[in-house]
């Protein structure tokens, strides 16, 4: 099984260091030292890390072979891929392969199928699934703790509690009318009693 492990960005210095948009929750694993990494355009590579530090927060990685910066310019954009058994998995039980994830069934807590999951997509803020529905539209579902609230890969399903408007949007209008109402009540309530200093609201 062959994943996405990292995007290679601009050069950084003159002595052959990228930047890498990291796509692994085990960087240290699959991005250390003497790991060897097929590449997506494949003719790129494969490449072998020689180093890899980290520089103000960002990974900086640099392969053999690659020893100026127009070498490394080269290779932006670069996607790298790493060979992982597909019986494995991470360390850490909270965490996932996008294998793993595809094609779930997504529902809601009640069991309302929502759609599946047919692609994964990485942010450098959060993870994205992105959901086909029955009627054949996406929806983009944040990977995150308070949205997906389970994973069972026994059942081969994610469970989501989406806020409103998240995957309907008649529900979004419907209580944006209903804050913009009740700003209006706020407003009129309050106007009568600025001058004995009643405490403000925050929007």
């Amino acid at each position: 099984m062959q994943l996405v492990v990292a995007r290679i960005g601009r050069a950084h210095g003159i002595k052959g260091e990228v930047t890498v948009e990291v796509r692994t929750d085990e960087p240290e694993l699959r991005l250390g030292p003497g790991a060897v990494l097929a590449t997506e355009p494949a003719s790129t590579g494969p490449l072998t890390i020689e180093t890899g530090r980290v520089h103000s927060g960002r990974l900086l990685l640099r392969f053999e072979g690659v020893r100026d910066r127009t070498a490394a310019e080269a290779l932006r954009n670069t996607l790298l891929i790493a060979d992982v058994d597909p019986d494995e998995f991470p360390e850490d039980p909270e965490e996932f392969y996008d294998h793993q994830l595809m094609d779930l069934d997504v529902v809601l807590a009640d069991g309302t199928e929502i759609g599946r999951i047919t692609e994964i997509t990485h942010l450098p803020s959060q993870d994205l699934f992105i959901v086909e529905r029955p009627d054949g539209t996406e929806v983009m579902i944040p990977f995150v703790e308070e949205i997906v609230t389970e994973i069972d890969l026994e059942e081969q399903r994610a469970v989501i509690t989406p806020p409103p408007g998240l995957i309907d949007e008649s529900q979004a209008i419907v209580v944006s009318a209903r804050d913009e109402e009740a700003t209006a009540g706020d407003l009129t309530e309050g106007s009568a009693a600025d001058s004995a200093d009643a405490p403000g609201k925050d929007v």
